[in-house]
């Protein structure tokens, strides 16, 4: 079920609205532990999720416990955690390389990747090391920790939440009109962004991928519109889990931060996937020793969270590149470019670029795809630069890669937070807030129903 759904925004998301604030508050996780169990199994049929749920529970209690055996029992808890995923997740990409290598033929295994896998792993790995690591005890609660893995904003697409962020909440978190407005409006604005520029600009490279005479200029553009609908895409889906968690009394941190703004690398990876990039940090990097020992250890440290960050995305080569090209050029920012990176527009213009080209690799599986994308891309594909036809689509969509480029920064932000406490505009300006709300909620489902162009990017991973 997805979140950008009619059936999802007028059916199943006001029921559990409903049912949740008509029961009484020390019910109140239960109802949202069987909602969030009907969500899943909406579209998913394996058990795996609830299988996961309670051995991890019984391993934090084993790691809580014991004394003489606690890193026996928090390696024993990764390593199924890491089986699971990998059996899921990587079999078969394990199996064809194999057969590549060894000239060997081998049937691909009969294996359904469960929803949201990658994200209830890592959400369960990291309560496995806080426990370890005695920043929080052990949940003894089982309808709690259920609540925790399987809260339905974000167990599909993240972001990434950590148990001892939400510990607190699960047991005492208090609701409000305060926080449930805000709910609607950010879960409003993350709609928009998915269905009204994401889904938009997903159909442009569509038609992009399918025109009948290429152009230099029509690369360029599908390189900015892959890299416009992900981040549109991924971001609407975090935005709309914040504002859903804040309608149950939970605050969420923050997983982008107008990353397309950054000014190198390092500064995007700040801003984009913030829950993803922090947990590497958090449970690989600082443990296998960080900058600590010397700079090729750290070159060494950072090789290894980028191989697994591109791994996690997908059991492709063309992922793994992705993480790999990533390192390559945080490297050369770390040794080189660290002094020359400043606020500037050859910083912005250079991190722009770097982060384009990277989401051509992200979205071309084939490795010899890309670089034949890249050859036209840059104009040594006996290509024209320009003609009728990519003009013609350049007109059609012009508005919504504006539109687009625009939402990217800031700036809208700025603008409405100004207006907000300016006591000149401000009645006037909660009413034009609302009927903007309003409207983008009919733009949407309007949109939903018409249009059967709705995927979801990150649903893969």
């Amino acid at each position: 079920m997805l979140f950008s759904s009619i059936t999802f925004i007028y059916y199943f998301l006001p029921i559990t609205i409903f049912l949740y604030f008509v029961t009484p508050k020390k019910y109140r996780n239960i109802i949202l532990l069987i909602s969030s169990l009907i969500f899943y199994f909406y579209g998913e049929r394996s058990p795996l999720l609830i299988i996961a749920c309670i051995l991890n529970y019984f391993f934090g209690l084993l790691i809580d416990k014991s004394k003489d055996n606690r890193k026996l029992f928090l390696s024993l808890g990764i390593i199924f955690n890491i089986c699971l995923i990998g059996y899921y997740k990587y079999t078969n990409f394990f199996i064809e390389n194999f057969s590549k290598v060894l000239n060997i033929d081998s049937k691909y295994l009969s294996i359904i990747l469960p929803l949201g896998i990658s994200f209830f792993t890592f959400q369960n790995i990291s309560y496995l090391i806080d426990v370890y690591r005695k920043e929080v005890k052990a949940q003894k609660n089982i309808l709690q920790y259920a609540t925790y893995i399987t809260f339905f904003p974000q167990l599909i697409a993240g972001p990434i939440v950590r148990y001892k962020d939400v510990n607190e909440q699960l047991a005492n978190r208090t609701e409000s009109f305060d926080n449930f407005a805000q709910g609607v409006k950010r879960f409003i604005i993350g709609l928009s962004k998915k269905v009204i520029i994401a889904n938009t600009i997903g159909e442009f490279c569509a038609i992009l991928g399918q025109a009948q005479e290429k152009t230099v200029l029509l690369y360029i553009l599908q390189a900015i519109g892959y890299t416009l609908q992900i981040y549109f895409d991924f971001s609407g889906y975090s935005d709309m889990a914040i504002g859903m968690g804040l309608f149950f009394g939970f605050k969420f941190k923050e997983n982008f931060n107008y990353p397309l703004i950054a000014n190198s690398i390092t500064d995007f990876w700040r801003r984009w996937h913030i829950s993803l990039s922090s947990f590497f940090r958090d449970y690989v990097y600082i443990p296998l020793g960080g900058n600590r020992k010397g700079i090729l250890r750290q070159i060494l440290n950072i090789l290894i969270v980028w191989s697994l960050t591109g791994f996690w995305h997908g059991a492709n080569w063309n992922f793994i590149l992705w993480g790999l090209y990533f390192f390559v050029f945080l490297i050369i920012e770390k040794l080189f470019l660290k002094k020359y990176l400043k606020n500037g527009i050859i910083s912005h213009a250079y991190t722009l670029i770097v982060v384009i080209c990277s989401f051509v690799i992200f979205n071309i599986e084939k490795l010899s795809e890309i670089g034949i994308f890249f050859k036209n891309m840059l104009g040594f594909g006996n290509l024209e630069f320009i003609n009728f036809e990519t003009i013609y689509y350049l007109k059609n969509y012009i508005i919504i890669i504006l539109l687009a480029i625009i939402c990217s920064t800031p700036l809208i932000k700025n603008i409405v937070e100004k207006l907000s406490i300016h006591k000149r505009f401000k009645n006037i300006f909660s009413f034009i807030e609302v009927s903007g709300y309003i409207c983008l909620l009919l733009i949407c489902t309007s949109s939903l129903i018409s249009n059967s162009f709705n995927p979801f990017i990150y649903f893969r991973f």
